[in-house]
Order: structure tokens, then C-alpha cells, then sequence
């Protein structure tokens, strides 16, 4: 690992040095390109230069108290102690900062929200997550737009896509994927009895055009009159979009906009998301399966979470997390939850790189 990281901090060091040359500051396009290289290292080199330190710290401290006696002594050897103790934790971030990166992580991505079984109650429910992720965003300056929203007449969401923009909100989000399980009595329920209803969540790193080309030929495109509460704005044009991906059978509806131009960029957004998530997948399936016990399979089939309201309790069943404090959850205080399925990911890959290793 040291040998490698020897040859990051040099590369790091040379990185800096072709950035001051003149040629280089006269080539944007190779200045930009180089600061990027060299900005992927730096809290790499930062952490690794770091414990370099500390452990010439130690060794200084640990040649002293061989020289020492008495209290001098052990006031060198708790030094080198304390040095030890953050060595360790240095080791840990730079085994972690080696990690392979996710080339998704810092994307932006599409949020696909659907009620499942539960009927009216499931709807009602999938409302409240779809406000939660917007609470969410709201509190992680993520910017959004949502494409499709298709609602009940009680104010229940049957479907609804987002498209979510800022730096990491894939990174952050991506953990949301699967089956969400309510557990609560109904406004509806006159006897007081717990239903049992379900959301799934899907959550679609961004595709950018380099990412995935689609052919307008294997694109069909409908339009039809925006669905609403009616009034004087609502299906007087057809200002809704409807495409359907022939090679795939992929459909993705656009009525949010009363611009149909508008509409037909989002929908087109939402399938070349569609369409990167399905081609990774494919690509990706034996690593998937790696990550089954911690983010579910592909097909959404799983069930990951539970919010359980009479016990105030939202259960997270990849990790065994029991969080308390419902309102403040879907008020969008998914952080911590978010935070502790990060580091059981980090974890797992630490200890698959340390089997093979």
C-alpha cells in the first residue's frame, strides 16, 4: 500500500509542477484536465502526508525515551502512544480513500417514487416520501424538478419522477432504493386496526449524453392533454409527452410543464437515466450481487425499510438501524440513517479488498 501511495504523492508533487509551466497555463483544456487529475489525490496525499508525520513524530518520541528515565520518560512514551493511536485512524481513511470510487457518486440522479400493495393507503404514504425527498433536497440545496406526478382524488401519489441536480445527491440518495413498508392505522380505518402498505423507491444516477446515445428512430413519441383538477389551463393542449423506447419497451411519461419542449427534454432525461441504470446493471451484475445484503437487488423486490408509526420507529433491515422520531424523519432528517448505510458499504468494501489482498 505505501509503495503505491509513495507514487500518488510523487505524481501529486509532479501534477503541481506541470501546472506552473507557461505551456500548460496557455492550454486550458490540458490545465483544466490536469487540475482535475491532481485534485482527485490531493485528500488522498493530505491524509497520507499526514501520517508520514505522525510517524516520525513517533519514532522521535520513542528514540528520546530510550535516552530518558524516569517521568521525561513516560511522558515520551505516552506521546509515541498518542501517535500510535492516530496512525491507526490515518491507516483506516487511507485504506478507505483507495477504495475504488463510484463514477456515479458525484452525479446528479432520478428519484421514481410508485405505490405498491395497500391500495389508497399506499398512496398515501408514497405522498409522504415524495415530500420527505423534497424536504430533503430543500435542506441539501439539491435543486429538483419533478417530470411526472400523478396523484388520487384523496391526495395520494400513484407515481411520481424527480429529477434531482447538486454535486453527490446520487451518493447521498442511492441507499433509497427498494421496498418501503408502512405500518400505521389509516385515516380511513373506523376500527382502529394497523394496516400494513408499501412504497418502492427507485433512485437512478444521472446519465450524461457521452454515457448513453439513443436514436431518435428507436423512439416513439405521443402526445397527449396534461391530466389535472380541471380549469381553465388544464387539457386545452397537448402539451404532455409520452415516449416508448422500442429496443427496451422502456416508457417514460412528461406532463408537468405546460411547455411541450420543456416536457420533451425532461421525459428524454428520465430515459437516458432508465437506460444508464439498465446498461450498468447489466455490466455490473456480478458486483451486484456482492451487494445484495446491503442495497437489495436490482429488481426493487425487496423490502429494505419500515415505518413503523405506533412505535415512532423507522427500522432500516440492511444494517439492523432503528432510528426514533418520526416526524422529524419525514421531515427530512434522513441523515443519519443515510450516514450509517454509508459506512456499512465502506466497511464491506474494506473487508472484500482485505480477502483478496
Amino acid at each position: 500500500m505505501f509503495a503505491k501511495l509513495d507514487a500518488i504523492a510523487a505524481r501529486y508533487d509532479e501534477l503541481g509542477e506541470l501546472l506552473s509551466r507557461p505551456e500548460t497555463l496557455a492550454d486550458m483544456e490540458m490545465f483544466k484536465k490536469l487540475s482535475r487529475e491532481r485534485a482527485e489525490t490531493e485528500e488522498l496525499v493530505a491524509v497520507y502526508r499526514g501520517y508520514r508525520r505522525t510517524e516520525e513524530e513517533m519514532n522521535a518520541a520513542l528514540a528520546e525515551a530510550e535516552k530518558e528515565t524516569g517521568e521525561m520518560r513516560e511522558l515520551l512514551l505516552s506521546e509515541a502512544q498518542d501517535c500510535r493511536a492516530k496512525l491507526e485512524e490515518a491507516a483506516l481513511a487511507l485504506k478507505t480513500l483507495l477504495l475504488p470510487k463510484d463514477r456515479n457518486d458525484e452525479r446528479g440522479c432520478t428519484l421514481e417514487i410508485r405505490a405498491g400493495a395497500g391500495g389508497e393507503e399506499a398512496a398515501l404514504f408514497a405522498y409522504e416520501l415524495y415530500r420527505m425527498y423534497q424536504n430533503y433536497c430543500e435542506k441539501h440545496r439539491f435543486r429538483r424538478e419533478t417530470v411526472d406526478l400523478s396523484m388520487t382524488e384523496l391526495g395520494g401519489v400513484k407515481e411520481a419522477v424527480v429529477n434531482i441536480d447538486g454535486k453527490g445527491a446520487y451518493s447521498r440518495l442511492k441507499f433509497e432504493s427498494g421496498v418501503h413498508r408502512v405500518q400505521r392505522v389509516p385515516e380511513t380505518e373506523s376500527q382502529g386496526r394497523i394496516h400494513t402498505s408499501t412504497v418502492t423507491v427507485a433512485v437512478l444516477p444521472e446519465a450524461e449524453d457521452v454515457d448513453v446515445t439513443i436514436d431518435e428512430k428507436d423512439v416513439r413519441v405521443d402526445l397527449f392533454r396534461s391530466s389535472g383538477a380541471g380549469g381553465q389551463k388544464v387539457n386545452k393542449t397537448e402539451t404532455a409527452i409520452r415516449l416508448t423506447h422500442f429496443p427496451t419497451g422502456i416508457v417514460v411519461t412528461c406532463q408537468d410543464e405546460r411547455s411541450q419542449l420543456k416536457n420533451k427534454e425532461k421525459a428524454y432525461r428520465v430515459l437516458r437515466s432508465r437506460l444508464y441504470d439498465l446498461y450498468t446493471s447489466r455490466a455490473a451484475s456480478r458486483e451486484a450481487a456482492d451487494r445484495k445484503s446491503l442495497v437489495g437487488t436490482g429488481d426493487r423486490s425487496e423490502r429494505i425499510r419500515t415505518y413503523n408509526f405506533p412505535q415512532d420507529r423507522i427500522t432500516d433491515h440492511r444494517i439492523g438501524l432503528s432510528l426514533h422520531g418520526m416526524e422529524n424523519f419525514l421531515a427530512g432528517g434522513l441523515d443519519e440513517m443515510i450516514d450509517a448505510l454509508a459506512r456499512a458499504e465502506t466497511e464491506r468494501r474494506l473487508a472484500a479488498a482485505a480477502e483478496e489482498n
